[in-house]
């Protein structure tokens, strides 16, 4: 084994491993302003920790995890993928949920009493960080070790889903789900990180910062 591939198994080790712990819980965000700080603080370091590997350990560009122009059309798309993926969510919450009695109420409003300056950081935080860890570097990293792009796709929608278990409960995987799906499919299609951070601040912005 060559030393990209020890560096590549160390870092979708880091990307995926440590967003599938429980943070949210031993953080235990809502408790108060300093916990809804320290969670923030461990997204944004882990982020900058990827994105820090990918150029002084791997020696690469960030080019190579998506991080490449995605010009007005590549934009465009992007607001467009998230308004459609925004509206099957909305099915999935105001239709789905009821008929299976899956009630994300107090989750949600626990969420919407934060600062909105808090709420604001954590749409940014989600937009570029699970960008960056599920799409960017997890998809491009496990096609180059695997040499299967649907082994990849498939290992990143699942720890993306699972992921937001924690804090919402098991029903959440639906919305983790489907939008895991919409946002690996766009990436997929594009291969460039912008258009799917616009996508996916368009989906988060909409529920948290205008519920």
């Amino acid at each position: 084994m060559n030393k990209r591939s020890v560096l590549t198994i160390i870092g979708i080790v880091i990307t995926l491993g440590v967003p599938a712990l429980p943070l949210s819980r031993w953080e235990n965000e809502f408790a108060g302003l300093g916990h809804l700080v320290g969670y923030e603080i461990i997204w944004w370091a882990l982020v900058a920790f990827v994105l820090l590997y990918v150029r002084l350990a791997e020696r690469r560009p960030l080019s190579s995890i998506g991080f490449r122009p995605p010009g007005i059309s590549g934009l465009i798309l992007g607001i467009l993928a998230g308004v459609i993926t925004l509206a099957g969510l909305a099915a999935i919450y105001f239709v789905l949920f009821p008929a299976l009695h899956v009630n994300e109420n107090q989750q949600m409003n626990q969420l919407i009493a934060t600062p909105f300056w808090w709420r604001f950081i954590s749409v940014i935080r989600a937009a570029i960080g699970e960008e960056v860890l599920f799409r960017g570097y997890a998809i491009e990293r496990t096609q180059e070790l695997t040499g299967n792009l649907t082994i990849a796709s498939i290992l990143s929608c699942a720890v993306f889903a699972l992921e937001h278990v924690g804090p919402w409960g098991w029903g959440h995987l639906l919305i983790a789900g489907f939008g895991g799906v919409m946002l690996t499919l766009l990436y997929l299609w594009r291969r460039s990180l912008w258009v799917n951070i616009v996508a996916h601040f368009i989906v988060d912005g909409a529920a948290v910062l205008l519920g």
